[in-house]
């Protein structure tokens, strides 16, 4: 490999890193915008956007039960596919209160995408799609790196 296609191969952790995991975390912040301007249009009042929008967390609960389990429950409630049902429902039953809540949820999700938060690994809650957060990170960023196989060479 050139020095050229390395930063293009993925890691071996399974997190995206550099330029990627930029695109990823501006693409989540692109979602909580639109999805916020979108609620301002078609939503129910800023109450229940503060009321619901940190209901997803609720999903941490879950770390209770072990990192597994937390982990299911986690992406369960971060996954854009239960926001993006809500939405749709909200536009075939119509329902006002279905389209709120799947603005709200979607736009909690981009919320803590453009903050690093990703999709969770069964390892513990620091182990996301996105790289490390939390202890991981710092216990990541405070051990000796070993050269890279293209300093080497």
């Amino acid at each position: 490999m050139s020095i050229h296609t390395d930063s293009l191969a993925p890691p071996m952790n399974g997190a995206v890193t550099g330029a990627l995991r930029t695109t990823l975390r501006l693409e989540g912040l692109c979602v909580l915008l639109v999805a916020t301007a979108c609620y301002a249009r078609y939503g129910q009042g800023w109450g229940w956007f503060a009321t619901l929008f940190l209901v997803p967390d609720l999903a941490f609960l879950g770390y209770l039960a072990g990192a597994r389990v937390g982990a299911i429950a986690y992406n369960l409630s971060h996954s854009y596919i239960g926001a993006l049902a809500c939405l749709l429902a909200g536009v075939l039953l119509p329902h006002p209160l279905w389209l709120a809540a799947g603005l709200i949820w979607a736009a909690h999700i981009g919320f803590d995408r453009a903050l690093g938060y990703g999709l969770k690994y069964a390892q513990g809650f620091g182990f996301t799609h996105l790289g490390l957060i939390g202890k991981q990170a710092r216990a990541t960023e405070a051990a000796p790196q070993a050269p890279s196989a293209t300093a080497q060479r």
